[in-house]
């Protein structure tokens, strides 16, 4: 590969961090030499013994990478002082693509000073973490991988009419409550604890079950985290991509950003109260051919804007121009 060396410092699993591979992925696909780091990885009693432990892990990593760009995902969770050391031991620049929306911003406002190239995912974070930054910091947000995210048949278990996979919080179970009557199945941790117990089909979400959930759906639903307080919120989920890549007919709660990404009524239906989304998705039920529209129409927008190629090249075109 002759693209530049890249250091991808992420959390990396086939769960919550899935999507640090993809990411990868795309950065090697583009022509990058690309050496991961999980700074989440425990010492083992052998590199206890041999006295690797995290600090010299980290280092010995930065120095091998010998990388032109390193990219953190999120907190790196560095100890004291090890960010710096780090940063100094090679002349690289460093970006950091915060995943933060707003209930998360406020740790990621103590570490954007920090970086030569600051991204957030949606315009609100980028608003909070602006003062903070020692650069101007833009929007990137999330995307999806569609070798991954793919349409497929799903059968028995995986298929219903309604479907939401992710974790249980008040507000989503009092927004599925008003969709029980239409066939729902929920997917993720924390239902079994809740009044809807009995539509949980199961609590361990991998990314071949949360494909296989979405994909037996005639109709996926969407429903953001909210941070406390009154502010509108911008930012859009990894969800809404994954769902457009998957080909979904997909309803979510409206965000400020999601025009600039989707285009509301033909490429996914947008709702703001539990009533809207009840009736959205009663329509789409008695509405087959219009569903198919939407699944046609997402999965286009998804191939065509919304990949990790898409992403890592703008990544890669912001953070390694050079400075003025």
């Amino acid at each position: 590969m002759s693209g530049p060396r890249v250091l991808l410092i992420a959390r990396f699993d086939d769960a919550l961090h899935a999507h640090a591979a993809q990411r990868r992925r795309a950065l090697e696909r583009l022509g990058c030499r690309v050496y991961g780091l999980d700074p989440g990885n425990r010492i083992g009693l052998k590199d206890r013994v041999f006295g690797r432990d995290r600090r010299a892990r980290v280092l010995r990593a930065v120095d091998e990478a010998a990388a032109d760009l390193v990219v953190a995902i999120g907190d790196p969770d560095f100890e004291n002082g090890l960010f710096e050391e780090a940063r100094s031991a090679r002349r690289a620049r460093w970006t950091n693509w915060f995943p933060d929306d707003l209930r998360t911003a406020a740790t990621a406002e103590t570490r954007a000073h920090g970086y030569d190239q600051v991204f957030a995912i949606g315009s609100d974070v980028a608003k909070r973490l602006e003062p903070k930054a020692a650069c101007p910091v833009e929007v990137l947000p999330f995307a999806a991988d569609p070798s991954i995210y793919r349409p497929l048949r799903s059968r028995g278990w995986y298929r219903a009419n309604v479907v939401f996979a992710g974790l249980a919080t008040p507000r989503r179970e009092a927004l599925l409550a008003g969709l029980v009557e239409f066939g729902l199945a929920i997917w993720g941790p924390g239902w079994r604890s809740t009044s809807l117990r009995d539509y949980c089909r199961g609590e361990l979400l991998r990314t071949a079950e949360y494909v296989k959930a979405y994909n037996g759906a005639t109709v996926a639903v969407n429903i953001h985290h909210r941070a406390e307080g009154d502010e509108a919120e911008a930012s859009c989920n990894q969800r809404i991509f994954e769902l457009a890549a998957l080909g979904a007919a997909q309803v979510v709660d409206a965000r400020l950003d999601l025009p600039a990404q989707f285009e509301p009524d033909r490429e996914l239906l947008t709702y703001t109260t539990a009533n809207e989304l009840r009736d959205l998705v009663r329509e789409l039920l008695g509405d087959p051919a219009r569903v198919e529209s939407l699944k046609a129409n997402a999965r286009r927008a998804a191939l065509g804007r919304h990949t990790y190629m898409h992403r890592a090249r703008r990544l890669l075109d912001q953070a390694l121009r050079p400075k003025p």
